[in-house]
């Protein structure tokens, strides 16, 4: 009998009983530079995140690539400067690019998420048309943060997760050669996926 109830209540303990998982979702982003792995943040930015696992999901990200990189170097004096990688689908499909309806704008203001070093955020236009285009801090950016100086709105950008593993991929593909802004040639994005 007192084996049994020990059986009974180890396996109670082992079981997770329908407990939802507090599991970040990770993705991994594959370049011929090496790896990049992501955590994004639901419980923060929940309409950002679900769209973008949407379209890792649905396979949108075939094709895409990295094609911008802002450095110190590369603008214009009298800006506010700012150092990034930026991917998506903008130059190697830019009619499915186009497509993606906007996402409601989730700033920094209501999600707590800064624009620091390995953020992941998405770039926009207006407020609420950020679609499948992203980025990628190298070094902290508050510039991008609600009320930074980045934007002429002042709502920032997204951001919606973390590099957790690879940023020396992220600086890697920083450094690779550039003209005007543009990656030459762009780094392509092998594979977008969940792990």
């Amino acid at each position: 009998m007192l084996i049994r109830t020990w059986l009974i209540m180890l396996l109670f303990l082992g079981c997770s009983c329908g407990a939802p998982s507090t599991k970040n979702p990770q993705i991994v982003i594959r370049t011929k530079d090496g790896a990049i792995e992501l955590e994004l943040y639901p419980d923060k930015a929940p309409a950002t995140v679900r769209a973008f696992l949407s379209y890792i999901d649905s396979g949108y990200f075939k094709k895409a690539s990295f094609y911008r990189v802002l450095n110190l170097s590369n603008q214009p004096s009298d800006y506010f400067k700012a150092e990034l990688i930026q991917g998506g689908l903008w130059k190697k499909n830019n009619k499915k690019a186009v497509s993606i309806p906007g996402i409601p704008h989730e700033s920094t203001e209501q999600t707590g998420i800064l624009h620091t070093n390995g953020t992941i955020s998405l770039a926009r236009e207006e407020p609420g048309t950020a679609g499948s285009e992203f980025f990628i801090c190298i070094g902290d950016q508050p510039g991008f943060d609600y009320g930074g100086k980045n934007n002429p709105d002042g709502k920032g950008y997204a951001a919606f997760g973390k590099v957790i593993a690879g940023m020396d991929v992220v600086l890697k593909i920083y450094n690779e050669p550039e003209y005007e802004q543009s990656f030459d040639p762009q780094v392509e994005i092998f594979e977008m996926e969940r792990q």
